[in-house]
């Protein structure tokens, strides 16, 4: 059996949570393979809406295995505030959430580098989410980091001293800011318990082994392949692998065991936070979309910049990730729209071109549209791709003529129900 993989390709908040909601009944496991809390999928059905940060998107499926990857950087306080609301909601998890073993920490002095660091760089910060995800997998590329089963050995507490120790040292450089270490340290020591709680594994060797036995396994990323740390528009990125190769190290799997790839991007193109955004819109446009798409972070409340769909953007991370499938979310988010658009090409240096420049954070870029007639109505009723109306076929069979991959879903709002799946 191969793995199969579904990512952003956008800047992150494409609707992933959904989709893996969705297609987790065709898989037996579900897994998280990079990021940490500053993701946040949000699901909605049965009337009630949920966000996960930490917890991979099929745990509400009552039959299947979520796995937290060696990939994950996991704040235990965060995670357990996660499980006590699936708790509340009556969801039965503690033999289906397992955790790697090789996964990192957050300490709560992470999370103090992270704001210290974020503030000293006033005007040049990045807008970092403040949950300790840069710091912790610094100390991990640095061999520092302290992993999930290290709380199983007898010195964890003394290499938790060592590591804070550093940390403090570290936070003399900056000007001081607000933290409660000893209220957030023993909150932190305390949700210790809850992750004891949980099976830990090997996940290299527990997804090899469910690979051989036929298992079929859903890779879930966080963010979009828009922040990968190596290909994304750095340093405005976040701290990991986003596209699919970040399947290979944050699971440990082989590169040949890799399958389908899904990619999600929106019907338009947002971004939070700090960074170059070519078809960002700063008119009434850009404050309709993010009023009609309620587009304000699920992690940190922020609004998102907003802007219509980036094609040379999608197709590089396309080219980067892989992708086999679409799926288009938030396309009901254009229905009172009368004109829509697209970028097609970009130019910049006095050229026009279809590459994203390697100085995209230097260079001005001017994002060349093409525009459609809008379709002007809403998509409640609408069942089937081949019922959507006339203009956003159109819409959507130009999109997927320039970026050489097939339309698989199309979401027409967040509830579960509301996914158009192609047939066949």
């Amino acid at each position: 059996m191969q793995i199969d993989v579904i990512l952003g390709l956008q800047w992150g908040d494409e609707g992933k949570g959904k989709i893996v909601d969705y297609l987790a009944e065709q898989y037996d496991i579900v897994a998280r393979f990079q990021g940490g809390p500053n993701a946040g999928h949000t699901l909605k059905f049965g009337g009630n809406k949920y966000i996960l940060h930490t917890v991979p998107s099929g745990i509400f499926r009552p039959q299947q295995i979520n796995l937290v990857g060696n990939g994950v950087v996991l704040d235990p306080v965060i995670f357990q505030r996660e499980l006590e609301k699936l708790d509340a909601s009556g969801v039965q998890f503690h033999d289906r959430l397992l955790l790697s073993r090789k996964a990192h920490l957050i300490l709560p002095t992470h999370r103090w580098l992270d704001a210290a660091s974020e503030a000293h760089k006033g005007k040049s910060k990045i807008g970092s989410t403040l949950k300790g995800i840069g710091p912790t997998y610094m100390d991990k590329t640095g061999r520092n980091g302290l992993r999930v089963g290290d709380v199983e050995q007898s010195g964890f507490k003394e290499q938790y001293e060592h590591l804070k120790q550093k940390h403090l040292e570290l936070l003399k450089i900056y000007p001081p800011v607000p933290f409660d270490l000893e209220g957030e340290e023993k909150a932190w020591f305390a949700s210790l318990d809850t992750l004891r709680s949980l099976p830990f594994v090997d996940s290299e060797y527990y997804i090899d082994e469910a690979l051989r036995a036929g298992k079929r396994v859903l890779a879930e990323g966080a963010q979009g392949a828009m922040l990968d740390i190596d290909f994304g528009t750095y340093p405005f990125v976040t701290s990991s692998n986003t596209i699919t190769a970040g399947v290979c190290t944050g699971l440990g799997v082989a590169p040949q065991r890799i399958g389908r790839v899904i990619g999600i991007t929106k019907a338009y193109c947002t971004r939070v936070g700090s960074g170059p955004f070519p078809t960002e819109l700063h008119d009434a446009d850009g404050d309709k979309l993010r009023e009609a798409g309620h587009e304000f972070g699920s992690t940190t409340g922020r609004p998102r910049r907003c802007g219509w769909i980036d094609l040379p953007q999608l197709r590089y991370t396309i080219q980067l990730t892989g992708t086999t499938d679409l799926c288009i979310t938030k396309i009901d988010v254009l229905n009172s729209f009368k004109t829509i658009a697209a970028a097609t090409h970009y130019r910049y240096n006095g050229q026009e071109s279809s590459a994203l420049p390697y100085d995209l954070c230097q260079v001005e870029v001017e994002a060349l549209l093409k525009h459609y007639d809008g379709w002007e109505c809403d998509l409640d009723e609408v069942h089937r791709m081949e019922d959507l109306p006339e203009n956003a076929r159109a819409f959507l069979a130009d999109l997927e003529a320039y970026l050489g991959v097939p339309i698989h879903m199309v979401s027409t709002g967040p509830e579960r129900e509301k996914l158009l799946v192609k047939e066949g």
